[in-house]
């Protein structure tokens, strides 16, 4: 049996702290590996010890094989786990790993040398018996017509070498074929360097389902069942489940089966996955990945087994420690990949700071993202998963539904509202949508921002930094009870917010809390706060309990509210540069104050913008400003004085009034 004590993680983010735990339990040493844009990351702080490995770009940190190997070298490690994504799949690294005397966490480099090939492991698949997706001879080479004539339409036109999504192209009309398939190579080459692309019959509606296997040194090959990964957007996995409710007991004993086969006829060994495509009683084998997925928490949660462990297992040479009967399924388990992306905006992935991250503790939540984190577009948008369970599959819905009412990631754009939108639509709930239906359907998840996200905003921009409020803004009037103001209620505050998200939609909020209202466009609304521990803010609306995160900012009020994060821009007068100015050129005071100075001068000239006076309240000074040419008309106030919000100051007549 081969041995080994230190286990270095060749990848980072989620994926690096999951492999560190289940070393840890397996009483492995551990070693992460960081760029300098991941010196700070959580992987780092948990393993047992970390080693540099490059600069931020990846080419030359975690997708170089000589820093990998060295980092090895310099920590005492005798085997390497390649986590997914980066070198997982490369079976160069996984040659080079074996070559200098390591363990490689995986399948042997010629068996994913065989898998890693679309073609040929098409040709293996056919010889074990297990059915395939009609396709082009590729002695077809560049000829379209004979691809054509052999495939039909719709067809797909993928990568042969990688996955994940890239260099796929499905096409409906001949005509459309030759930019297809030199969109495909460019993408294919760029991503995996290798321009070889293949061309199979498109199966409309069909539904992704995939097949966890396990093998061992001695010939063993057991499968884990399915997971039902149709979820997709752009041939990306969005929602996750095991095991799959939508297919037959014979097409999951056709799916299950050909899964075995074909990982025996290879001589697979560790963890893979063989994909298929189901339409109806069809089963159609796509792919094998050969290294543990992104998705596997699912199997983990049904089968009650740690996949992790078990690939230290299987690569210490030991044989697997049950058989295929011993195997069996309890319960329901969907996952939700949490990406830095704006499912509004063509998924396009974003960057920047999280500045609030608040994690569910009713589901299982394997992440890397923490508060005041900053996220780069270095790496894969991943940010996290969200695993939830349930005795059924309408149970673990509920649950994950909840648990991402729970979720708030605030500061960074996220897809946490749409896949919150998703999972309670009655498309999910139904089992409604196959591999295309996202693409096909971009209207009927739109977002639309709930008047309750509103009133949490207007209600914590009114109170923050007030007893008891949550996210205390120091820099608003009302963050500080001062001796004049000292028990007396609040007066109403009109607050201006607009939506970041929408263009033109702006309200005027005015929030009451003596009378408890929060007063608008929609309406007058009844609010009672009932508590909530900060960040979290609760609020009785109209009768019924709402939840959300308040963060409020110099500039903007950020919520988090199912899931979905708001950002309400602030352009009254408690943000800076702000002015309260009615229509007919009166200054008003924009929050109760003392006035500290007065510059005007009743019949004075004054161009747009020229300082009228200044108030302050809590710390806070405010310049009131003329709101455009003309002569001082009033003065109402002198320095000195105590005023009340919204109390007239100046008037300024244009020019000409008389």
């Amino acid at each position: 049996m081969t041995r080994f004590g230190t286990v270095l993680v060749a990848n980072r983010g989620e994926i690096a702290r999951r492999v560190i735990r289940a070393a840890s339990a397996a009483g492995l040493r551990s070693v992460a590996v960081y760029s300098d844009a991941d010196r700070d990351a959580l992987h780092v702080s948990e393993a047992d010890t970390a080693v540099r490995i490059g600069p931020a770009s990846a080419v030359e940190s975690y997708l170089s094989v000589p820093a990998l190997l060295s980092a090895a070298e310099r920590a005492g490690a005798d085997a390497v786990h390649p986590g997914y994504g980066f070198l997982s799949e490369r079976a160069a690294f996984a040659r080079a790993v074996t070559d200098a005397g390591l363990v490689f966490v995986g399948p042997p480099a010629a068996v994913m040398e065989a898998m890693g090939s679309k073609d040929r492991a098409r040709q293996i698949a056919v010889a074990a018996g297990v059915p395939v997706v009609p396709a082009a001879d590729p002695a077809s080479g560049d000829d379209l017509d004979a691809v054509l004539q052999q495939v039909g339409l719709p067809l797909l036109v993928k990568a042969a070498a990688g996955g994940g999504g890239k260099g796929m192209r499905v096409v409906r009309d001949a005509a459309a074929l030759p930019e297809a398939v030199a969109a495909a190579r460019r993408e294919a080459a760029a991503a995996f360097g290798d321009d070889t692309v293949l061309f199979e019959r498109y199966v409309e509606h069909g539904r992704h389902i995939e097949v966890q296997v396990f093998g061992d040194e001695h010939g063993h090959v057991v499968h884990l069942f399915e997971r039902d990964c149709s979820v997709q957007r752009r041939h990306q996995k969005v929602i996750e489940e095991a095991p799959a409710t939508v297919i037959s007991d014979d097409v999951r004993r056709v799916v299950t089966s050909s899964a075995v086969a074909l990982a025996t006829a290879v001589g697979y060994v560790n963890a893979g996955t063989v994909e298929f495509l189901v339409s109806g009683d069809d089963a159609y084998f796509l792919e094998m990945n050969t290294r543990l997925q992104v998705e596997h928490p699912v199997t983990e949660i049904v089968t009650g087994l740690d996949l992790v462990d078990l690939q230290f297992t299987v690569a210490q040479g030991e044989p697997l420690p049950f058989t295929q009967e011993a195997v069996t399924l309890r319960g329901h388990a969907i996952e939700a990949r949490v990406y830095a992306e704006d499912p509004y905006a063509g998924f396009l992935p974003q960057a920047g700071v999280a500045s609030l991250v608040t994690w569910p503790a009713r589901a299982r939540v394997d992440a890397a993202l923490v508060s005041g984190q900053r996220v780069s577009t270095h790496y894969d948008p991943l940010l996290g998963k969200i695993i939830a369970t349930g005795a059924t599959r309408e149970a673990a819905r509920r649950a994950l539904v909840t648990a991402l009412d729970e979720t708030a990631i605030l500061g960074l754009t996220t897809n946490l509202g749409f896949l919150r939108t998703l999972a309670a639509s009655p498309f999910y709930r139904d089992s409604a949508i196959d591999t295309g239906w996202l693409d096909s359907h971009p209207d009927e998840l739109q977002l639309e921002t709930p008047v309750q996200a509103w009133c949490l905003a207007a209600w914590g921009l009114a109170t923050s930094g007030a007893a008891g409020a949550t996210n205390r803004d120091t820099t608003h009037p009302f963050a500080v009870a001062d001796g004049w103001r000292a028990g007396a209620a609040p007066a109403a505050v009109p607050l201006e917010l607009s939506n970041a998200a929408v263009a033109g939609d702006s309200r005027l909020l005015t929030v009451d809390v003596a009378a408890g209202s929060v007063s608008g466009p929609s309406g007058r609304l009844q609010v009672r706060p009932v508590g909530g521990a900060d960040p979290w803010l609760r609020l009785e609306i109209d009768g019924q309990v709402h939840e959300g995160q308040v963060l409020v900012e110099p500039h903007h009020v950020l919520v988090a509210f199912r899931g979905q994060t708001y950002v309400f821009d602030r352009p009254d007068a408690f943000g800076p540069g702000g002015r309260a100015v009615v229509g007919d050129g009166s200054v008003t005071a924009p929050m109760p104050g003392t006035v500290l100075s007065v510059q005007a001068t009743v019949g004075a000239p004054v161009e747009a913008g020229a300082t009228l006076g200044v108030m302050e309240a809590m710390k806070m000074e405010l310049v009131l400003t003329a709101p455009f040419e003309g002569v001082v008309a009033e003065v109402n106030t002198k320095a000195g004085e105590q005023v009340n919000l919204g109390a007239r100051l100046f008037v300024v007549h244009h020019g000409n009034d008389q």
